[in-house]
């Protein structure tokens, strides 16, 4: 009778709740009423807190509060007083300069092998010179940088997101300045400089703010029947000191990538820039020590080692270094995993590609030719997942070179500081004479120059011009072999014919990214996905990597192993699988069958019973495989 009575007082009291939220008249209801109002209630809190509980966990509502009320209350330092950009313009490469050169002039200089020569190739002016370190050197930066990961491994992610953030506002509000270095030590235009550089920096950053973390929580794993009592989950543990070599076409992104992910995942990075634009990655090094000592942390976490080729072997082979992440050609790749090989040393590679765009048969022309124009002369073709094969439907292919080759023919092409220019110059000047042996043998097999063909001589620097070819077929080494220059190649899709399509983009030994246009969303997803390529894109081209929760890489030599996404970030962390007691006081014991000594038949008896009992098909079978547990243990 009293539980009957606690029982009613309780509905009584949550029916006067419900009735005083929703009704101004809270006079004592029937009971039947009361108790009804009650469970409803009941049912109702109870359904909303599972729903929530559920949102939350798919939609992750609680961590963008937490984050959002990070970003609007934590103010950041501000650390453009403790960087000095040099002031960029245009007047000394327009102009040569007192120190500019009429042709490309060696790195060394042999009177000063110690130093790295530093050169624009828009103008070949003389812009500085950098260290070129030796092997020790680049071992005691690496120390450095150890040690510094000692107490940087424990930092927690909210102050790994302020030194992100510290470093996300630099770049917000020095857009020019950085594009301007960018283009004066690589030659790139500034707009390119600004999509390729600032964009895709800005955006992984970003992706770390919001994802990071969450990326790198303790991974739950299911366990198996035999093992019910036992929780299992990965954790994700700093590896120590990455190793990084970086190429020369997109200096500051380039710079920042794997500094980025290596230090939210809690490790130092050694970065070995590329010697072609060591100028420009001093300073914008220089920003990421800056946004870890304004946050009072040790600068000395990220190092940076400039050099000629034997800096970049000192790195690979350095013990103080965990895993070599590279991005370069697939011929160097080949020696960077040699020199990793005898330490076992692990290596992430992306080398590159010939990614090929392809337009079907129902296209719009004018809808496609500026992705064609985008994704042939973005970064004037020193793009790795940049178009290197255009695939174009027989039925359009005539229509598309006529409403083409004008605009390609009218690029300008100049020094990007002070002009208006549609592509730059090339970074290595022998780049120009790869492209021009891969031009000049297409020609002689039958492939037609539209416009272009030749370098650019009307500038003093490194410039070849934007070329349009067609008639590309399998037998030249530009089918094969990577351009990274400003060359369009049309190849013909015989009879508009898909499956055929499909076998001549896949026969190439890269496979890094592709993409197709259709009006058929369904037509493109089918070509796209027989498509040997670590990336694809329906009617779109570059954005995978400006979705930065989606890994970047390719197959074949394109290397492998990945970066960005949650695989990348991963890739920066050792894998640690971890096993504990799910239910205190209940932990696992050796049954005495199975225990030393050994008694065979005993051992034997016992373990068919387990295997019988949990992978067993039939009913009777686990029944016996229980009598025989009972038996032999």
């Amino acid at each position: 009778m009293a539980s009957t009575c606690e029982a009613s007082a309780v509905h009584s009291s949550i029916a006067e709740v419900a009735l005083k939220l929703f009704s101004a008249d809270a006079q004592a209801a029937d009971p039947a009423v009361t108790k009804l109002i009650s469970i409803l209630l009941l049912c109702t809190s109870t359904f909303f807190v599972i729903a929530l509980y559920y949102v939350n966990k798919e939609w992750k509502l609680g961590r963008d509060l937490k984050l959002s009320l990070e970003a609007l209350f934590q103010r950041v330092p501000a650390i453009s007083g403790s960087i000095s950009l040099p002031k960029v313009d245009g007047s000394d490469e327009n102009k040569g300069g007192g120190t500019a050169n009429k042709k490309p002039q060696p790195l060394i200089d042999p009177a000063s092998p110690s130093l790295v020569q530093c050169y624009s190739p828009s103008s070949l002016s003389n812009i500085g010179t950098v260290p070129n370190l030796s092997a020790k050197e680049v071992s005691e930066m690496a120390l450095r940088s150890k040690n510094a990961q000692q107490v940087w491994k424990s930092t927690t992610f909210a102050q790994r997101r302020r030194v992100l953030r510290t470093l996300q506002k630099y770049v917000v509000s020095h857009v020019d300045e950085i594009c301007q270095l960018c283009a004066k030590d690589s030659g790139k235009t500034q707009v390119d400089a600004l999509l390729g550089e600032i964009l895709t920096t800005c955006e992984k950053i970003r992706t770390l703010l919001h994802h990071g973390e969450t990326w790198l929580e303790r991974s739950p794993r299911e366990v198996n029947p035999m093992m019910m009592h036992k929780t299992a989950y990965v954790e994700y543990v700093p590896l120590g000191v990455l190793g990084i070599i970086a190429p020369w076409n997109y200096p500051f992104h380039n710079m920042l990538n794997h500094v980025l992910s290596g230090i939210f995942s809690g490790n130092g990075v050694v970065t070995k820039c590329s010697e072609h634009t060591s100028w420009s990655s001093m300073y914008f090094h220089n920003i990421c020590r800056a946004a870890l000592e304004e946050n009072g942390f040790d600068p000395d976490l990220v190092q940076l080692c400039t050099g000629m080729a034997e800096t970049g072997k000192a790195l690979v082979e350095c013990p103080h270094i965990d895993k070599i992440f590279f991005t370069g050609s697939p011929n160097v790749g080949r020696h960077v995993m040699k020199g990793a090989a005898p330490f076992l040393k692990p290596v992430v590679l992306e080398l590159g590609g010939k990614d090929a765009m392809v337009f079907c048969d129902d296209v719009k022309l004018n809808e496609v030719i500026p992705w064609a124009m985008r994704g042939c002369f973005q970064n004037c073709g020193q793009n790795c997942c940049g178009v290197e094969r255009l695939f174009v439907y027989e039925s359009i292919a005539a229509d598309f070179i006529n409403g083409i080759k004008d605009k390609v023919a009218n690029l300008r092409q100049g020094c990007p500081l002070g002009n208006d220019v549609d592509c730059g110059a090339m970074v290595m000047d022998q780049q120009c004479d790869l492209i021009q042996a891969l031009v000049d043998d297409a020609v002689a097999r039958g492939a037609t120059v539209h416009c272009g063909g030749k370098r650019n001589t009307t500038a003093a620097g490194q410039f070849y011009q934007p070329t349009l070819l067609s008639g590309v077929t399998s037998e030249m080494r530009i089918w094969k072999e990577e351009v990274f220059g400003p060359i369009m190649c049309v190849v013909v899709v015989p009879d508009d014919n898909d499956d055929v399509c499909v076998n001549m983009v896949n026969d190439c030994p890269f496979g890094l990214g592709s993409s197709v246009y259709s009006a058929s969303k369904s037509r493109a997803l089918a070509i796209g996905s027989q498509f040997n390529t670590g990336m694809f894109t329906a009617n779109d081209f570059g954005v995978n990597y400006l979705i930065q929760s989606l890994p970047f890489g390719g197959v074949k030599e394109s290397g492998f192993g990945r970066f960005a996404g949650p695989e990348g970030l991963r890739s920066c962390c050792l894998e640690r699988s971890i096993v504990i007691d799910r239910i205190p006081g209940v932990k696992t014991t050796i049954p005495g069958a199975i225990d030393y000594p050994m008694n065979t038949t005993q051992g034997m008896g016992f373990g068919k019973g387990l295997v019988e009992l949990f992978y067993g098909d039939t009913l009777w079978g686990k029944v016996k495989a229980i009598v025989n547990l009972i038996r032999y243990g």
